[in-house]
């Protein structure tokens, strides 16, 4: 339930960006008092991302005041800080639903609302969409402006900088605000650079800087000593030579939570040619005191009571990333060579303990994905073991590195990917639906799929072990509650095993929905086989149960298109077994945010649909 929007009068006034612009200028700050509560009171209800949102609520509010959104363009980079702007847009009574099965979607999206001009959930994108479309408008010629909004965290990608690097070539109208909320920064900000910021982006500065370039500009001697005289004014300031030389005019830092010095900043600079930075300091979790303390604790909540200041505590059953953790660091014990790199997931997949033991063994790449894998083919072809701990949506973003520096070579990298399969509440952009399909095709490349815990400790082992490329990937929350063994023991390689003989039909589960397949099992009297290995495939069992089973049904919680299911079909054509088929996993559509448990069960995944796929398919 939404809160009580009598309680913020001015809010009420803001259901769109074009009531917000009819507020009194001076109200500002008062508005976003009422946002800020409004935002924490609707996420403490629903559960959500918090600490970004809460950082962000000023340059919102700014953002939507100068521009003339939705036809300029704002364009929000991840997603996460990106509620606030949902409930100035339209939104504001659903956002008691976000994240929730047919509520508002947990990031920007198109479909979803005109003001999301871009679907997000993975970072470093904003940059190059909104030169795309800056390149558009100026050819339009209708004056739209764009803006691309982007944390320190997501500029540390790759990609941010071949757009940067790109956008100071071809010098389109744009705006990069560069949100950034480290605190080694935060001396920075005050009322010098308030002023300087002001003085940059008004009237009287860039009249003076575009005048005298183009006074001088025939002469050159004058031309270059007025540019440097520029430069070193600009850099006794501001820090930005960086981005000063990649084309940007740079203004900044400046205090991301004072709205009416942002306003005014943001509308002198809407008005300026070619592209803009604006470098802004916020502070994660601002308004809330235990999120500024521990942003990275709040970043993502639970349901929670605000007056406690407390969020509930989770589950003590371990989750498959905790099974991760512990393994990485009972290896790493036994070997000195083993080096873990991830991209920028240290809480997310179990990294933290890690982390303190072997600090000159862990690597955070930042959010680089490409860099952080072929990071690790350097460390594996000098000799060290190098594993990387990453997500499944992630390591899409690494796949030419997979294939041409790691595997191509067949160098000794574990990868250890965690959320595979369903995420849940994260929705299409973060589902893990299509690793075992586009890891299947790569030579070299050992893949299995643990059903459980002890499966999993093993598996790390057995890829460990494995001399060449292995992965292993397993899912998101907890897991079944089967105790590991702490003894590692590396499995037979290619090798499934029967977990219930029964007959004519055998069920082969990849993964963890092997529990779901049980009690199908017994229902149906079928054979119930934990496959392992995604490849190779068992196909001396395919083989033996063959001779049995005349019905063959594939389970996993991946794509059915190019998944473990298609490598059993083409076994099964390869080796001229006559045996019925049916593929049971993923649909060839991109899967909505829902709790994993709704979604198993509207895709027919859990038992109950699992069942009822077989009957129908082999008329029983």
């Amino acid at each position: 339930m939404a809160p009580d929007i009598s309680n913020y009068p001015l809010l009420a006034k803001a259901n769109f960006p074009a009531e917000l612009r009819q507020i009194p200028q001076d109200q500002l700050p008062r508005l976003s008092h009422e946002l800020r509560d409004y935002l924490l009171h609707c996420v403490s209800q629903s559960s959500g991302h918090f600490a970004s949102g809460l950082g962000a609520i000023e340059l919102t509010v700014a953002l939507h005041y100068v521009y003339n959104t939705p036809f300029d363009r704002v364009i929000w980079d991840v997603g996460h800080q990106a509620y606030p702007h949902k409930i100035l847009t339209g939104r504001r009574e659903r956002m008691p639903t976000i994240r929730q099965l047919n509520g508002l979607h947990p990031f920007p999206c198109r479909e979803e609302s005109e003001y999301d001009t871009l679907t997000v959930g993975h970072s470093s994108t904003s940059i190059s969409a909104a030169l795309g479309m800056a390149i558009a408008a100026r050819a339009e010629q209708k004056n739209r402006k764009v803006v691309a909004v982007i944390g320190d965290g997501a500029i540390t990608a790759g990609m941010a900088f071949e757009a940067l690097n790109h956008a100071g070539e071809v010098r389109p109208d744009m705006l990069v605000i560069l949100n950034d909320n480290e605190m080694s920064i935060s001396e920075n900000v005050g009322a010098l650079n308030r002023y300087f910021a002001r003085i940059l982006s008004g009237n009287f500065y860039t009249s003076l800087r575009e005048g005298g370039k183009k006074i001088l500009s025939g002469v050159p001697p004058l031309h270059e000593l007025a540019s440097r005289a520029e430069e070193h004014f600009k850099g006794m300031v501001t820090p930005g030579t960086f981005f000063e030389e990649l084309g940007f005019n740079y203004i900044g830092p400046i205090d991301g939570h004072d709205v009416l010095n942002l306003v005014d900043t943001i509308r002198n600079m809407r008005q300026l040619k070619g592209p803009q930075l604006l470098h802004i300091v916020t502070k994660k979790g601002k308004g809330y005191a235990p999120a500024e303390k521990d942003p990275i604790g709040w970043h993502a909540v639970s349901k929670f009571d605000p007056a406690s200041q407390m969020q509930p505590k989770k589950a003590a059953s371990p989750s498959f990333s905790n099974i991760f953790g512990r393994w990485l660091c009972d290896m790493a014990a036994q070997d000195p060579q083993l080096h873990a790199i991830t991209p920028a997931m240290r809480e997310g997949s179990d990294l933290v303990q890690f982390s303190k033991t072997y600090p000159e063994r862990y690597y955070d790449v930042a959010i680089a994905e490409q860099h952080a894998v072929t990071l690790a083919a350097g460390l594996a072809i000098e000799g060290l073991k190098p594993v990387v701990a990453i997500y499944s949506s992630f390591l899409q973003r690494g796949y030419d590195q997979l294939i041409h520096d790691v595997a191509l070579q067949n160098l000794d990298v574990t990868f250890a990917i965690d959320r595979a399969g369903l995420v849940g509440a994260d929705g299409a952009t973060h589902q893990g639906a299509f690793d075992l399909s586009y890891l299947r095709c790569i030579p070299n490349l050992l893949i299995m799929a643990p059903s459980d815990e002890n499966e999993c400790r093993q598996m790390l082992y057995t890829a460990y072990q494995h001399k060449g490329p292995a992965a292993v990937r397993y899912p998101r929350g907890a897991a079944t509650g089967i105790a590991p063994e702490q003894t590692m023991t590396e499995l037979a390689l290619g090798q499934g095993r029967v977990i219930k003989q029964g007959r004519d039909i055998a069920i082969l589960a990849f993964g963890t929905l092997l529990h779901a397949a049980a009690s199908v099992a017994d229902q149906l009297g079928a054979t119930l086989v934990d496959m392992r290995f995604v490849k190779p495939l068992d196909l001396a069992l395919l083989q033996q149960l063959s001779a049995s089973h005349s019905k063959f049904v594939t389970l996993e919680d991946n794509a059915i298109a190019g998944g473990a299911g298609s490598g059993v079909n083409e076994a099964m054509a390869a080796l001229r077994l006559p045996v019925q088929m049916l593929n049971l996993g993923l649909p060839d559509q991109f899967i909505r945010h829902g709790s994993q448990e709704q979604l198993y069960a509207e895709l027919g995944l859990d038992s109950a649909g699992i069942e009822q796929s077989i009957r129908r398919h082999f008329a029983l």
